[in-house]
């Protein structure tokens, strides 16, 4: 038995699972349908997948909307994951499953798959035949990916970055790399079986005002960790910024960038795909605006040529949406991309140039960090403020650099903190702006831009 394989063994010995059956796993993944695997449904879908977000706690609830997701022809399903889960607290989960199934009332945030166990889960997985996409936010995800997997669930999302920063305040962060490592490399295992299983980082970060740089940077090294660990498809992805124009300059350059620095380590034969988040801000409240909303993001997913899109609906202002609802956004959204066919390519080069220029600068720095891994590069960088995420509530970011709209909606960059962009990007972003001298006024702006599609 290997080091790793050791390893795993001791993972999923939990008082919260059934019994891991690592042998009759491996043959399950080798002979399982390969409609289970996006991989495979990326590598035959001439459009744009369509993905919902949704999770219930118990089996029958999630069960039916997985029903109202097949009504509509869902490309993708999705299996959220609760709080509680995330947090690796299955004793909490266990007790509030059992609540929810005594009373009918959903006393969870999400799907607690650990205490399901993967029996039980690949019954319905296997049920549905799609591809099924794993929506947790866990920064110590490994029990977690090896119940999904063994359930029939060949997309993992998430990463040591884009799961830490936005969602935790303390996690120890040289952790997380290397829980994430341990994720990459049951992947890549995996992988070898059948259809490759695709990894997807999480693009949104915190959803406010994160410039293109920053996020396009995390998603490259977020995809090149896992390619150093053998997976070979992989999902980078960036949320609706709030300006057209912006969406399309950064479609356009993280395709680029992905490219030239997988290549850059030497892998070439790893698929890379693009994913687009509807809106992740905050929404109107008046559901007509929300549609509008949805419909334009959907509009850029087609404009940016993205693989896959992710949707929300338009309740989104008042809580979780009911299934029905959240089956017809994908229905809408699937109807518009029929429509959608045929646009041009849109470009606007000087905005791509200053924007690769920013990434390239970023990038240099972290690799040359005098650590001997990438991962311990990467940490280093965050630690240092060369990767600073906006309104992190993570204690190691730095916080320092600030954002704001310009008269189109664009994010710009007004501090650039410790990021190493130089100084000629810097007074690119700064001249698209008519910034005030007074302090205040800028702060109320920001506050403003964050909330720029509330009504």
């Amino acid at each position: 038995m290997s080091l790793h394989q050791k390893e795993r063994e001791i993972i999923v010995q939990s008082e919260y699972i059934d019994n891991f059956d690592f042998d009759e796993i491996e043959e399950f993944i080798k002979n399982a349908n390969k409609e289970l695997f996006i991989s495979y449904k990326f590598k035959n879908s001439h459009t744009t997948l369509a993905q919902p977000r949704g999770g219930f706690p118990t089996y029958e609830k999630q069960f039916a909307l997985y029903e109202e997701f097949e009504k509509v022809n869902t490309d993708v399903l999705p299996l959220t994951i609760d709080s509680n889960t995330r947090l690796n607290d299955y004793a909490t989960a266990k007790k509030m499953l059992e609540l929810s199934e005594a009373n009918e009332v959903d006393m969870l945030n999400g799907y607690p798959l650990i205490n399901h166990g993967y029996r039980t889960t690949r019954k319905m997985i296997t049920h549905f035949n799609r591809p099924v996409s794993l929506r947790h936010g866990t920064p110590d995800a490994r029990l977690l990916i090896e119940t999904a997997l063994a359930s029939g669930i060949f997309e993992i999302e998430g990463g040591p970055i884009t799961y830490l920063l936005p969602y935790s305040k303390n996690f120890p962060l040289d952790k997380a790399f290397l829980y994430w490592k341990y994720v990459e490399r049951v992947c890549a295992d995996y992988s070898k079986l059948n259809e490759p299983i695709n990894r997807e980082s999480f693009g949104p970060l915190t959803a406010t005002l994160v410039p293109p740089c920053v996020t396009i940077v995390i998603q490259i090294l977020e995809m090149l960790l896992s390619l150093e660990e053998g997976v070979r498809s992989f999902s980078v992805s960036f949320a609706q910024s709030g300006s057209v124009l912006q969406d399309v300059v950064m479609g356009n350059v993280i395709r680029q960038m992905a490219d030239f620095y997988a290549k850059k380590i030497g892998v070439d034969d790893a698929k890379i795909h693009l994913v687009y988040h509807q809106w992740m801000g905050a929404f109107p409240r008046n559901k007509e605006l929300s549609d509008t909303l949805i419909n334009t993001s959907s509009f850029i997913a087609r404009l940016i040529k993205a693989d896959k899109i992710i949707t929300k609906t338009r309740d989104e202002a008042f809580g979780i949406p009911t299934m029905q609802c959240n089956a017809q956004a994908i229905a809408n959204t699937k109807y518009q991309f029929k429509i959608l066919k045929g646009l041009p390519a849109i470009r606007d080069e000087e905005e791509e140039e200053n924007l690769k220029e920013e990434i390239h600068s970023i990038m240099e720095a972290i690799f040359n960090d005098s650590a001997d891994t990438l991962w311990r590069k990467v940490f280093n960088s965050i630690k240092k403020g060369i990767i600073d995420v906006p309104f992190s509530p993570h204690i190691i970011n730095h916080n320092k650099v600030i954002t704001i709209r310009d008269e189109d909606s664009n994010i710009r960059i007004i501090d650039r903190g410790n990021m190493p962009i130089s100084d000629k990007c810097l007074a690119y972003e700064k001249s698209k702006l008519k910034l005030s001298e007074n302090k205040t006024e800028i702060i109320n702006k920001i506050v403003e831009d964050i909330g720029v599609m509330h009504e």
